[in-house]
């Protein structure tokens, strides 16, 4: 990757210009013309660095969502796998390694099609089933620092306001973001076409959305492994409930974590209630981070996994509204 192509990836992953013509304004700091840079978004995502440019939604503010996990056969592993990524709801499908060894995040428009869409995946596979709703976020996904390795750095999260009720304009435009911006010199003209709404509004309620804690973020989605992060794993803690909002804040607080929140256990299945992602090039010094970052933490002594991605099935943007239904979760 040269320089101009990190420059882009990195340094628009976040504050993604809000104007009419934004990937001109993106030429003007990259020292480039709209058309260069267009066309170098394109080879990005053909080469799937590049997964889309859009919005990243704050957790638990519309519709319903959960990170869920089978303990699939090896033998019939790569058939459910199938079956779980053609599924809408799903967005983020991973083999890790342990014996619940296919992991996915399933998002739905409220909680009773994302219990629905749970309880088919259950039946039609006919494998044990872990359901770790998110109970409290640390750190969820302001972007990843590809100078540094690590996330960007900012303040511990305060917990999340409670879901919003969206108006028919807002479902449409938030359906609409789903797949992200297109590689147009306008996109959100383009956008408002596709929701039937005007193109300064468009932009004017992305931004208040921004202001609102509703989007985490709204640029440029990276994918770690084409990026060279081919050691990505997800480590967990069993900590008491009493302690792990504290140890949750000093793990995030490091900022050595792309993702750090408290979910859920599912007894008698699964016992681990705190989670973090990291994402290194190799697995030495990834097995060496998590060994450090558990020891500033003060999570040592406490029961712990370290599940290593062995293949990813399918990564795409969370769809909590272009699969049906209302925007209130």
């Amino acid at each position: 990757m040269d320089a101009l192509e990190l420059r882009l990836l990195n340094e628009f992953q976040r504050d993604f210009p809000l104007e009419p013509a934004p990937f001109a304004r993106v030429g003007e700091r990259l020292g480039l013309g709209e058309g260069e840079v267009l066309a170098m978004l394109r080879v990005l995502k053909g080469r799937g660095a590049v997964s889309r440019i859009g919005a990243v939604v704050a957790p638990r503010r519309i519709g319903a969502s959960t990170l869920a996990a089978l303990a699939v056969p090896a033998g019939r592993l790569e058939a459910v796998a199938d079956g779980v990524s053609a599924l809408a709801q799903v967005n983020h499908n991973y083999e890790r390694e342990h014996a619940f060894n296919l992991w996915f995040v399933v998002t739905a428009p409220d909680g009773d099609v994302l219990t629905a869409t749970l309880s088919a995946i259950g039946r039609e596979s006919r494998c044990p089933l872990v359901t770790l709703p998110l109970r409290e976020e640390f750190h969820i996904d302001l972007g990843f620092d590809l100078c540094g390795g690590h996330r960007w750095s900012e303040p511990v999260v305060a917990p999340a306001a409670g879901p919003v009720t969206l108006d028919d304009a807002e479902r449409r435009l938030m359906a609409a973001l789903e797949d992200g911006l297109e590689l147009v010199p306008q996109p959100y003209a383009r956008l408002a076409m596709r929701c039937g709404l005007g193109e300064a509004d468009v932009r004017a309620r992305i931004a208040g959305w921004l202001a609102r804690g509703l989007l985490k973020r709204f640029g440029v989605v990276v994918r770690h492994h084409e990026l060279g992060y081919a050691a990505n794993a997800m480590a967990v803690w069993d900590v008491p409930d009493a302690a792990v909002s504290a140890a949750g804040r000093r793990l995030a607080a490091t900022g050595d974590v792309t993702l750090c929140y408290r979910r859920d256990r599912d007894l008698p299945h699964w016992r681990y209630n705190l989670f973090c992602m990291v994402h290194g090039r190799d697995r030495g010094a990834v097995e060496a981070q998590v060994r450090e970052l558990g020891a500033r933490a003060g999570l040592d002594g406490h029961p712990h996994a370290l599940l290593f991605s062995r293949r990813r099935f399918k990564q795409s943007g969370a769809r909590y509204l272009s699969a049906g239904g209302a925007g209130r979760g």
